[in-house]
Parts: structure tokens; C-alpha cells; sequence
């Protein structure tokens, strides 16, 4: 959203206290593991911006908590798979040859906002080896969420998103519906249809294109389980500055998901089909 709209509709600025003390009334704890999805615009106007933001989520958790956040890469997947938009065929061979190896260090997300961008960047983060859908976090408990990420089925069981779900986390939508956690529940379901991925990795010191198998991840039915969960367990919308905020329980949405998501799948095809 440009920022003329975005001021045009604030009714006041947000700051990192004002920020920090909708959080806490949302519910988040000092020592919480935060998995955050946001949208700075949402948040309406911030003085300072998406570092405010990220101080807020800080001061939110203290120091024993952990803020962790998708630092995905889309644009280093198989160009082959490329949809919106496509690349010719011709080019899928020279991106493959020539795209640098994914280095967690530099490489910037797409996609994922700039309040993610900035936790990414801040000093004392760490971050996923996964070239396609890595994580950052900050925090006590980023090495144990972070470490391991294993390169096939990269949101499943050897992901930080399984090692955030056995440690506890809390999950918060800032202005967004959008839930990686829900990845997690597709792969535990069975869901997830295997594919040949590939990237472009450092291999013993030598730039290799490394095809794996992965999942082709879908998130057609997830706003209509974090709907039912919600309504189930009566968690009400709140607000962080002007955005919509919603704090889940990490482990039991996506338990949660693991069982109803196979049902709504099979209610899509019998639809389809009719």
C-alpha cells in the first residue's frame, strides 16, 4: 500500500510502545517463541517504521524469548516450475547454469515484508541453510529452531517449523492470513504431493545445481481451517496497531489442521467433481 493511504488511514501514528503494549494485551509473554507472519502497511502509519516493529516484537518476548520469521526465496527454485511469470524454455538451462549457490548470509527474501527483512538483518540473527524457504530467528532458542534444516520435504519434519512445534511456539498474524505453520499440518496429512525440486548450492567449495524431492505445497484450504480453529476455540480478533492480529498456539492449530485439512481436500475434489 503506498504511504499516502497508509497515513490517510491512521487515525494516529503507532510507536513501539503503543506497539508493544497491543501485543501484550494480545496475549504474547516475555519468553514466548514467536512465530510472526506480518504486513507493515496493515499496522497502519509507524514511527520508525518496520525497526520499530521489530524493537516492539522484542520488547514483547525480553530476552528469553525468540522471534522467528520466513526468509523465503521463491526466485531460487527450479525455473523450470515458474508460473507467474514463466520463463522461456530456453532460458531454464542458463538460469540453472549461472544462478549463484544460496548464501543464508546476503541473500534477501522476496515476498515476506520488511518487518521479516529486518529481523533477518538484525545483529545476532540466524538463519536457515534451506535455499527455497529458509527461517531466521532472534532469540535463546534460534540455533535449536534454525539448525538442520533438511534440503528434501524443507517445511516437514526435519524443518524449523517441526522444531518450533516441539518447542512450544506461539504463532501471530499481524495484518496477514497467511500461515506457513499450516505447511507443516499439509506434510503430517499426507497432503503434500512430492515433486523434483532443485537450487543452485555450494557443494565442498564448488557451485552445483542439486536437485531433491520436495513437497508442491498448497494453501488452498488454510484460511478456512485458521476460520474453523479459531471459531472452535474462541479466539477473537484482536488489533495491533490498525491491523487485524490473531496469537494461536502453535501445536494446536496444527493438530488442529493435521485433521480437518484432509477434509476439506476431500469436500474441494467431491465439489470439483459435481
Amino acid at each position: 500500500m503506498p504511504e499516502e493511504q497508509v497515513v490517510a488511514a491512521s487515525v494516529r501514528p503507532a510507536t513501539r510502545m503503543s506497539l508493544a503494549s497491543d501485543l501484550a494485551r494480545l496475549g504474547v509473554r516475555a519468553g514466548d517463541l514467536l512465530l510472526v507472519h506480518s504486513s507493515l502497511s496493515a499496522l497502519g502509519w509507524v514511527s520508525g517504521g518496520a525497526v520499530a516493529v521489530v524493537r516492539s516484537l522484542f520488547d514483547a518476548v525480553g530476552e528469553a524469548g525468540t522471534i522467528v520469521v520466513p526468509t523465503h526465496t521463491p526466485h531460487l527454485t527450479d525455473p523450470a516450475r515458474w508460473q507467474h511469470p514463466a520463463v522461456p524454455d530456453n532460458w531454464v538451462p542458463v538460469i540453472r547454469e549461472t544462478v549463484p549457490a544460496f548464501d543464508p548470509e546476503v541473500e534477501p527474501s522476496r515476498f515476506m515484508g520488511a518487518i521479516a527483512e529486518v529481523v533477518r538483518t538484525w545483529p545476532g540473527t540466524l538463519r536457515s541453510t534451506h535455499p527455497h524457504v529458509s527461517f531466521a530467528a532472534h532469540g535463546p532458542l534460534a540455533a535449536q529452531v534454525t539448525g538442520g534444516h533438511e534440503l528434501e520435504w524443507s517445511l516437514g519434519e526435519g524443518s524449523p517449523l517441526a522444531q518450533a512445534y516441539d518447542l512450544g511456539v506461539k504463532v501471530l498474524l499481524l495484518g496477514t492470513r497467511n500461515c506457513t505453520s499450516l505447511h507443516l499440518a499439509e506434510v503430517r496429512a499426507g497432503l503434500a504431493v512430492a515433486i523434483t525440486q532443485g537450487a543452485a548450492l555450494e557443494v565442498d567449495g564448488v557451485r552445483r545445481w542439486v536437485e531433491f524431492v520436495d513437497g508442491d505445497y498448497d494453501d488452498t484450504h488454510f484460511d478456512a481451517v485458521l476460520t474453523e480453529f479459531c471459531t472452535e476455540r474462541g479466539i477473537r480478533i484482536g488489533r495491533v496497531g490498525h491491523a487485524e492480529a490473531l496469537l494461536l498456539d502453535g501445536r494446536s492449530l496444527v493438530d488442529f489442521a493435521v485433521a480437518r485439512l484432509p477434509e476439506l481436500a476431500a469436500a474441494g475434489r467431491s465439489g470439483e467433481a459435481s
